[in-house]
């Protein structure tokens, strides 16, 4: 199985939202859709901006935490050096 690690922004530069699962078309599409009372739902944040596939859900969950205690900065550094443009990645993961 696939464990994924990711960041989801309302906005380029916006508010940034970082967390895993097992099924990234899923739960990206939950975000999307608002179907949780949630961070995301109340902030508009929808837009997937980065992704990470790990082997293991203790690697996700390390990874998740350790990226949840970076600054802003090395988070934002982070999506800009695998998507310049912010681009919403999930067209790209539900091919």
């Amino acid at each position: 199985m696939t464990y994924w690690v990711y960041i989801l922004a309302s906005h380029p530069g916006g508010t940034l939202y970082v967390g895993v699962t097992n099924d990234l078309v899923r739960r990206i599409y939950e975000h999307r859709e608002g179907l949780a009372e949630s961070f995301t739902k109340r902030y508009h944040i929808k837009t997937l901006v980065y992704f990470e596939a790990h082997d293991t859900i203790a690697v996700a969950l390390q990874r998740e935490k350790n990226i949840k205690h970076w600054s802003r900065e090395w988070k934002i550094d982070l999506i800009v050096a695998g998507n310049p443009e912010w681009r919403d990645l999930y067209d790209e993961i539900v091919r």
